[in-house]
């Protein structure tokens, strides 16, 4: 562990998870850097975008003992693993989940679900928010869905599915992925960088969620501060 590594873009908390099934819960988060998408409506493009950042400066190489060291200062039960893709870095994210767990940490992971897990990763204590991206990403599909990923997420029993939605024919794409993939539990979350575009857009998605039995996240850390970073 000491002489593993992860690309840091941020480490920012106490603060509230504001997405899924643990929204509103108090929580510690570690952004890491790099992605391998480039989705269009992405709110953190800092972590992976070079022609509009400079990612040397957006970013910092920390040991997994350091990461751990200021996780664990804080009291914390909750630790989310965001990005960026933090399955890009995995091999160090072992070691850094067995230490918080063993501290007594909950830990989730949220991916888009196009990186297979490490075997490692799939234990008590992890939980994977798995957020797939559908056609309104304005990426190919081939790039945004990975079956094996996807079914190895689905069959763990460690993993929900987020979905970005913008308008009501999202849901269809969801429905199809969700037969296709046998996903468990579905999160519908609507777009949008304001509170004003996450109201108006989950008021427009909400009958129909709850017509196919899945479950709607607002974005409780929009809703609060906005498109503030840090929060």
């Amino acid at each position: 562990m000491q002489h593993q590594s992860l690309l840091v873009a941020e480490r920012f908390g106490p603060t509230l998870q504001g997405e899924g099934p643990s929204s509103g819960v108090p929580a510690i988060f570690v952004r890491l850097s790099r992605c391998n998408l480039s989705c269009g409506f992405c709110d953190t493009p800092f972590t992976w975008d070079s022609t509009r950042f400079d990612l040397r400066d957006e970013s910092t190489r920390m040991t997994v003992a350091e990461v751990a060291a200021w996780v664990l200062a804080d009291d914390t039960r909750l630790v989310v693993i965001t990005g960026g893709e933090p399955l890009l870095q995995q091999q160090a994210l072992v070691p850094l989940t067995d230490a918080l767990v063993q501290a007594g940490r909950r830990v989730e992971i949220e991916t888009n679900g196009t990186v297979l897990p490490h075997p490692r990763l799939l234990v008590d204590g992890v939980r994977f928010n798995v957020s797939p991206k559908l056609a309104n990403a304005c990426l190919p599909s081939d790039r945004r869905i990975v079956p094996e990923a996807l079914a190895a997420l689905a069959s763990s029993g460690r993993a929900v599915f987020k979905f970005v939605a913008e308008k009501t024919a999202d849901l269809e794409e969801i429905d199809r992925l969700q037969r296709r993939f046998a996903l468990g539990e579905v999160w519908v979350m609507p777009e949008g960088t304001t509170s004003e575009q996450v109201v108006d857009r989950a008021r427009h998605l909400v009958d129909a969620v709850i017509a196919r039995g899945w479950s709607l996240s607002l974005r409780t850390h929009v809703l609060l501060w906005g498109d503030e970073r840090g929060r």
